[in-house]
């Protein structure tokens, strides 16, 4: 995928999550806002899916544990939303460690219970 590509892509997921934030406003459950950016993505015939077993390995080993990734766009961008009033500092190394593990260049982390959409998105990028 290329610079343009992912460009396109984000600027895509950023309209779809102010459509979001503007249709469902703050103050809902995160598995709402993650229905309907699903919803809003297929509208704009972007491929994602939801709830992608991330399988974690130490030295090659399967560890048998995973981790959830909220959406996987395009098979490229990892997306994890959240609806909450604080923003941890863990939710960062949540979103960095899947980049990581799953070997993607970009991601972002969206809290959608804020006044203003633009307030609680973050883009995270790793060797891009």
């Amino acid at each position: 995928m290329t610079k343009d590509q992912y460009n396109y892509l984000g600027s895509q997921i950023l309209d779809s999550c102010i459509a979001v934030h503007k249709e469902l406003g703050p103050g809902l459950l995160e598995s709402v806002y993650v229905f309907a950016l699903l919803k809003e993505l297929e509208l704009r015939d972007i491929n994602a899916k939801a709830k992608i077993a991330l399988p974690l390995f130490y030295k090659g080993y399967d560890t048998g544990k995973y981790f959830e990734i909220d959406i996987l766009i395009e098979d490229e961008i990892i997306f994890e939303a959240k609806a909450v009033d604080v923003m941890h500092p863990v939710y960062t190394a949540q979103i960095i460690s899947y980049l990581k593990l799953a070997d993607k260049k970009l991601g972002y982390l969206v809290n959608f219970n804020v006044g203003l959409l633009k307030d609680g998105f973050k883009r995270f990028v790793n060797n891009f």
